[in-house]
This record gives C-alpha cells, sequence and structure tokens, in this order.
C-alpha cells in the first residue's frame, strides 16, 4: 500500500514542481536559512510541544532536505531510492498506528519550518491531516515599522492570552477587533472550552470559505472570518448549520472580495452626472408607474435630537418635492437591540429604499441589504466600507471654515470654544477647519476644544474656565429645546446672542439621490464602481451645506463669509491646502498642495491654535460605544 500511495504522491510533487518552475517560482521547499535576517536581529524562544497547522508547514530549516520535495511537501526523488522506501514505510506506520513522534520546527512570521521530521509532514500533508504536533522554537524579529512585523507583534500579544496559530491577517488591528469580537476584553485569557469552541467554528468557516474559492481572494481566511463574525455575530455564527454557513458565506462573498481591494472605497465628491435627453425629462415620471416607499430610521426622535431633527426635514423635502412619486415613513428611537426589527418592518411594510440614519446602524443594515439584494439601503456614516450597502454624509468642515472665519473676527479676546460631540470620522475635519477658518482672520486666535461625549465633563464650566468671547455649540436648535445655546454664539450676560448656525440640509441630499434612481444613474454609479464601496461625500458645492448668518453679524464679516462661501462653492479655495501645522510639527510642508479626501475624512491631528486633545476610548461615556466602534479616529503612533 505503501508504495503506491509513495507513486500518486510522487505524481503530485512533480506536478506541483513543473507548475511553480512555469510560474518563474522556486519548485522546492523554502529554507529558512536563506530568508532570516542578521543574527543580531531577531531572538529564539521555545514555546514547547504544540498542534501546528499542517497548511502553515512550507519548508526546512536548513536546505539538506529541501531538494527532495516539491514546494507543496510532496516527494520529488524516484521510487526506487532508499527515501522513497523510508517514506513508505512511514506511511504505512501512519494507517496502522499514526504518527506519534512529534516533529522539531522553527516558527518564524507564523510559518513553520522542519528540523526534524520532514518525512512525516510529507506523508501527514498526503494524508490531509490538519495538524501534527511538533516541538517549536519561535523565532522573534526585532521591532519595526513594516507592516508586516507590526501584524505579527500583534499577534504574539494575542497569543499569550489566546495560544491559537492558526489564523492570521493581512491589516493591523485584527487580533485586537477579534478579542472583542468574541466577547473578550483586550487582555483577558481564554479557557480550554473557549480555544475548542473557536476551532470549531473557524475550521468550519474556513472549510467553507475555501470551498467557496477564497484562497484566490487576496485576503487570508482570517481577514474573511473576522468580517463575518463581525457582521453575524460570533455565538450567531456557532449556531448555524452547515448549509446556512454556506449559503450565508456565498451572500456575503462581495464583503470579502472587497476586503482584498488597495482602494476599497469609491468616493462620489458630487451627485454623477449623466446626460439626458429632453423625452428622457419629460416621461420620467412615467417610468415610475407607483410611488416609491422611502423609510428612514432614526437613532432618536426629532423633538429631542439636532441630527434627528435634520434629517426629518429632509424626509419633508422630499415629501414636498416628490408629491405624487414619493411616499416617506420613519421609525424612531432605533437602538443596537431593535434596529434588526425596524429594518425588517420596513422591508416587509414594501419599502422600496431605507435610509439608517446614523453610523451605529451600518453593520445591521449590511446584514439586511444581504438578505434583501433588491432594495438599497444607505446608511449615513463616513469612510465606511461596505459593498452591500451605500453611505453618504456631507462636507461640513467647509461650512466650520466659514464659521472658524466669522468666529474669528467676532472674538473680542482672541479665545473661542469649540464642542464636539464624538471623535470620529469628520468630526477631527471640523474642529481644524474651524481653527483654521479662526487663525487666517484672526492669526492670534485659540480655540478651546471640549467633548460633550467625554465622562464628567461640565461644559458651562469650561466655558467660565477658559473665558471664550466666542463659542461654537452645537449645530442647529431642536423643537423641544428652546436654549438658543447653539451655532456661534456669543455670552452676554449670561445669555447667548447667536452669530451664525451651520445647515445640514439632507434634502438637497435626499432629492437629488432619488432623480439618480428614477432617471437610472443609481444603477450606473454601481456598474463604475465595480468592486468597490459607494461613498456620497457631498458639500457646498451641491447645495447639502450651508451657513446661516444672523442680524448681529457685521456687514464686512457678512460680505467675507459670502466671498469665502463663493470660492469653495466653486473649487476656487480649499480650507486644507497649502502649508498646515498641527500641534506637534509640519503636517503638510508644500504650500501648493492639498489634503486629499481620504487624508481630510481620517485625520487624527489637531491643528496648531487647537488647545485640547483627541480623547481614547476609555475617557468616554458608555452611550459612546456603539458609534466609536463603528466609526471612531484611528490614532496613529508615533
Amino acid at each position: 500500500m505503501g508504495k503506491e500511495d509513495y507513486r500518486k504522491a510522487f505524481k503530485l510533487g512533480k506536478k506541483d514542481y513543473q507548475t511553480r518552475m512555469l510560474q518563474g517560482e522556486k519548485p522546492i521547499l523554502e529554507v529558512l536559512d536563506d530568508i532570516l535576517p542578521d543574527r543580531t536581529s531577531y531572538s529564539e524562544t521555545p514555546i514547547g510541544l504544540v498542534q501546528i497547522p499542517i497548511e502553515q508547514i512550507v519548508g526546512t530549516k536548513t536546505v539538506a532536505r529541501s531538494s527532495s520535495f516539491a514546494g507543496n511537501f510532496m516527494p520529488i526523488l524516484r521510487e526506487d531510492t532508499e527515501f522513497a522506501n523510508k517514506w513508505s514505510n512511514l506511511f504505512d506506520s501512519q494507517v496502522e498506528e499514526g504518527i506519534r513522534d512529534p516533529i522539531k520546527v522553527y516558527e518564524y512570521m507564523y510559518k513553520f519550518y522542519v528540523v526534524e521530521g520532514n518525512k512525516r509532514v510529507s506523508v501527514m500533508k498526503y494524508s490531509g491531516a490538519v495538524s501534527i504536533l511538533g516541538n517549536v522554537i519561535r523565532i522573534v524579529p526585532k521591532r519595526s515599522e513594516e507592516k508586516e512585523n507590526k501584524i505579527y507583534y500583534e499577534f504574539l500579544d494575542f497569543y499569550r492570552v489566546a495560544p491559537i496559530n492558526y489564523i492570521w491577517f493581512t491589516r493591523e488591528g485584527c487580533f485586537a477587533k477579534l478579542q472583542e469580537a468574541v466577547g473578550k476584553e483586550p487582555d483577558e485569557v481564554w479557557t480550554d472550552e473557549e480555544l475548542l469552541k473557536f476551532s470549531s467554528i473557524y475550521t468550519r468557516f474556513s472549510a467553507e470559505y475555501r470551498a467557496k474559492g477564497g484562497d484566490k481572494l487576496k485576503i487570508s481566511p482570517g481577514d474573511a472570518f473576522l468580517a463575518f463574525i463581525t457582521l453575524y455575530g460570533y455565538d450567531f455564527i456557532d449556531e448555524m448549520t452547515t448549509s446556512e454557513m454556506q449559503e450565508l458565506i456565498a451572500k456575503s462573498w462581495e464583503e470579502f472580495v472587497l476586503l482584498g481591494e488597495e482602494s476599497d472605497i469609491d468616493l462620489k465628491m458630487k451627485p454623477t452626472q449623466k446626460k439626458k435627453s429632453l423625452l428622457d425629462i419629460l416621461h420620467l415620471s412615467a417610468s415610475t408607474p407607483r410611488k416609491l416607499k422611502i423609510a428612514f430610521i432614526y437613532e432618536k426622535t426629532p423633538g429631542t435630537s439636532a441630527w434627528t431633527y435634520a434629517h426629518e426635514l429632509g424626509r419633508l423635502h422630499l415629501e414636498q418635492t416628490f408629491p405624487e412619486e414619493v411616499h416617506t415613513v420613519s421609525y424612531e428611537n432605533g437602538t443596537q437591540e431593535n434596529i434588526d426589527f425596524l429594518l425588517e418592518d420596513a422591508i416587509n411594510s414594501g419599502c422600496d429604499l431605507i435610509f439608517t440614519t446614523t453610523p451605529p446602524f451600518a453593520q445591521a443594515s449590511v446584514k439586511a441589504a444581504i438578505e434583501n439584494p433588491k432594495i438599497p439601503i444607505l446608511n449615513c456614516s463616513l469612510n465606511t466600507s461596505h459593498r452591500y450597502i451605500r453611505t453618504y454624509y456631507s462636507r461640513m468642515y467647509e461650512a466650520k471654515f466659514l464659521m472658524g472665519a466669522i468666529a474669528g473676527a467676532m472674538a473680542e479676546n482672541n479665545k473661542l470654544m469649540y464642542i464636539a460631540d464624538y471623535p470620529i470620522y469628520g468630526s477631527i475635519a471640523n474642529i481644524n477647519a474651524f481653527a483654521l477658518g479662526a487663525k487666517m482672520i484672526n492669526p492670534r486666535a485659540k480655540v478651546y476644544l471640549e467633548w460633550t461625549a467625554k465622562k464628567e465633563v461640565d461644559v458651562d464650566e469650561k466655558i467660565r474656565e477658559t473665558g471664550a468671547s466666542c463659542v461654537s455649540g452645537r449645530d442647529m436648535v431642536i423643537p423641544e429645546d428652546a436654549s438658543r445655546f447653539f451655532g456661534i454664539y456669543h455670552i452676554d450676560e449670561g445669555r447667548p446672542r447667536n452669530f451664525a448656525m451651520p445647515l445640514w440640509h439632507w434634502g438637497k441630499f435626499y432629492e437629488q439621490l432619488i432623480w439618480t434612481i428614477m432617471d437610472g444613474t443609481w444603477k450606473y454609479d454601481d456598474e463604475t464602481s465595480m468592486k468597490k464601496a459607494i461613498n456620497y461625500w457631498w458639500g457646498m458645492s451641491e447645495g447639502v451645506i450651508d451657513v446661516v448668518l444672523s442680524k448681529y453679524i457685521p456687514i464686512g464679516v457678512k460680505r467675507l463669509a459670502g466671498l469665502l462661501k463663493t470660492t469653495i462653492s466653486t473649487g476656487g479655495f480649499d480650507p486644507f491646502s497649502g502649508i498646515l501645522y498641527s500641534q506637534t510639527g509640519v503636517v503638510v510642508d508644500d504650500p501648493n498642495r492639498s489634503l486629499s479626501p481620504e487624508e481630510i475624512m481620517t485625520m487624527d491631528w489637531l491643528a496648531e491654535n487647537v488647545i485640547g486633545s483627541i480623547p481614547d476610548t476609555e475617557e468616554l461615556k458608555e452611550q459612546a460605544e456603539p458609534v466609536i466602534k463603528q466609526q471612531g479616529v484611528k490614532k496613529k503612533e508615533g
């Protein structure tokens, strides 16, 4: 039996050898000694007996036995050799008794290289084994700024609490996300039972993922697994049958494809223009035989939340603009606990289009979109990468720059206060744009930054402490609150005097988006974006952002604001252009350069004239957790 199996293994080896040769790859086993850095650049750590994933054993420690095997560890020496005879006898022994003696290997950057036991590995790979017992010495390279090195050190931190060596990632931060996704605290040690449960779930997923063709994608099975359990929930996946998992993996496939794209977001900075004939325009409404039913799902109520109120005004604008073509419904007080139910209700009630108006609803929106591919779902968030939904946001930083300029002109003592809510994508750009606008008009202006989402913060007391003569508060008034503490205001004898207010004109956004659906441009966006997520990020030029000025603004300041608005809207001026300084030094040293949209969205620094900092997650209130988890700014180290 052993000799016949050797012949089969030999054929597999020769086939792999020839394939690698044709592809210009090394046809035999990798040799660890050939790839190790200088001896002073790494250390060795014995970690004892470990079950080693067979697929991650890729070569030998030294060159001695590397030429006896093809790159897939199948033998390539003739059948009449002593090597072939020993391989055949070992195979027979494995069938009768199993492989009991552990091999000896080195581990280096997730991969394993054999010192003793090459034929045992070959036999086990041929037999389809998942793992083999081995005595492992780990080679740990010195820390560096290389991406692979950083990910490996994240693995080492993870391994200390969960000795799992069969999952790896291609992006930074994933091991910490995995720890969170399975319900563990950052440094919480896994029990043996939890390790067995994880092994079972991951093994089932990776088998179905590979069967679907996952090895052809640009990501690791670990990348796909993390995305999968983040979307659907770890325990939910555990309870799935094999057929249910197969079906859900197939439905979620474009999410996995998207993970492998270098540029995974197609950012639409303005509405896509599609040439329409006069006949198209005249018969546009005729192409929509029934009213579009559109659902808006809110986190709070329009009466208690300025954010929700702004979207509610947008919904009403749609009703007024398209009285014959559109019918809308709204759902209030959405939570992480009921969002799935609200989406399901909207779908079951026959909605043709759904807007979820806050970042924490993004994950639920993706799940609903995967299950209902014919119903477009959009989530109001920034820099969110999902293929099955589209996301939208407004370039509020353009308005904040104007407001900063106004505040700088109106500040009596050069002290301004900026009250922010959450440190999420877009909010840092708003702060910095405000600070840059203030500095442009008043070079001595200082912006004192405070966050309402921080624990035990008294904003009113902070305003009094700084003595700020101008404050940038929440963006707009809400119906159930008669307070005038919104927009830019000056406190005069304890009462606010409002100077200006930024305006989120969501109605303009929703109106233009509905036009794209009715005229067919919606599908055109999808075709041109190929395998990317679609994010709409429109600003003043599209009418979705504006600034309202009060009667207390001097005529000269009004004229200045009008000039800035015109130049920004027409593309004549970019708030984030030229030389830029942060609190710690130069950000941009080229006077002719402007920050890219991606750099603006993901800012993790504050302008030099800002007094304050970006809070860590631990400093924030518990209710901030959902939005921070979905949209929180990732501060870079160093």
